[in-house]
């Protein structure tokens, strides 16, 4: 796959169909995939692409990276899960499509922690998303590098983070909203989950905002909880579950567990789930008059 990889970004660039290959490439170390950003065809070959390439490069294609922007059109390696953040940019007018060429990769899934991947991928060292992943064939691309993937996720979803929904899901109100105060009091309001978000991408946050403010901005009970419940509304109907959020969180906070606990109710109310064509709006930013009200009870 990196063989081919490579013959494509350099057929982009020499042709001038790109201006800026947005991949991977090795850490000084070799013990970890970082971001790569490549201009010049005789540089391809920094270019890889295996089990511990799970940052989603969609991110460089928001307002907030405006040098990276100013390279010219971009050519982004993007897998599945990531193509998926991709289709909500343009579904909401953030990116044109015809603005950037998507190499879609196919994936059978990635690694969080480099430690565990010793050139073998193993079900049980995959993170929950992974098992569930329903695009290890990308669905919106210019050009796939890789072989059909025969998978077949289950039909509901799996793993830690939904069996704890569920698990919360039987507790009382009250031992649900002790749950999540002990979760956000962790907090240090260091805001590397709307870093990592590719939706979160408005260029003043509303914690950043003073008159009036919102959100208060110390780290203590109310300003975090503010803050997290604030940011997990915005997401509603739009996260695509690829896990930025929760894998960046220096205080190990489930955000997954917020955050895919919206997607089911979505999912519930609307039969929606974002990500996959890019001609449909997300729910909570269109009216139809088909849309039941249950939700609001």
């Amino acid at each position: 796959m990196e063989k081919a990889l490579r013959e494509k970004a350099r057929e982009l660039l020499t042709t001038g169909e790109a201006n800026v290959i947005i991949g991977y490439e090795w850490n000084r170390r070799k013990t970890r995939a970082t971001p790569a950003f490549i201009t010049k065809a005789d540089e391809v070959d920094r270019l890889i692409f295996n089990p511990l390439c799970v940052n989603n490069l969609s991110i460089y294609l928001t307002r907030k990276n405006k040098d990276i922007l100013r390279m010219g059109k971009p050519a982004i390696v993007a897998k599945g899960c990531d193509i998926k953040n991709i289709v909500v940019l343009i579904s909401e007018g953030q990116v044109k499509r015809e603005d950037v060429v998507i190499i879609g990769m196919s994936c059978n899934g990635v690694v969080y922690k480099q430690g565990l991947w010793k050139g073998e991928l193993r079900p049980e060292i995959m993170p929950v998303k992974c098992h569930n992943c329903d695009v290890r064939n990308p669905h919106l691309t210019d050009f796939v590098i890789g072989d059909h993937i025969d998978f077949t996720p289950p039909e509901t979803p799996r793993g830690m983070v939904f069996d704890k929904i569920a698990a919360l899901d039987a507790k009382t109100p009250g031992e649900r909203w002790s749950f999540w105060l002990e979760e956000f009091s962790r907090c240090i309001k260091c805001y590397a989950c709307r870093q990592a978000c590719s939706l979160c991408y408005c260029e003043r946050c509303i914690t950043e905002k003073n008159v009036p403010q919102w959100i208060e901005t110390s780290a203590h009970q109310r300003g975090n909880i503010a803050w997290n419940l604030v940011r997990a509304m915005h997401l509603a109907g739009r996260c695509t579950f690829c896990g930025e959020c929760e894998r960046s969180c220096p205080a190990n906070i489930k955000l997954n567990l917020v955050n895919q606990k919206l997607v089911l109710t979505v999912k519930d109310a609307f039969d929606f789930k974002s990500g996959y064509d890019e001609k449909i709006h997300p729910p909570m930013i269109v009216f139809s008059p088909d849309d039941t009200e249950n939700f609001i009870k």
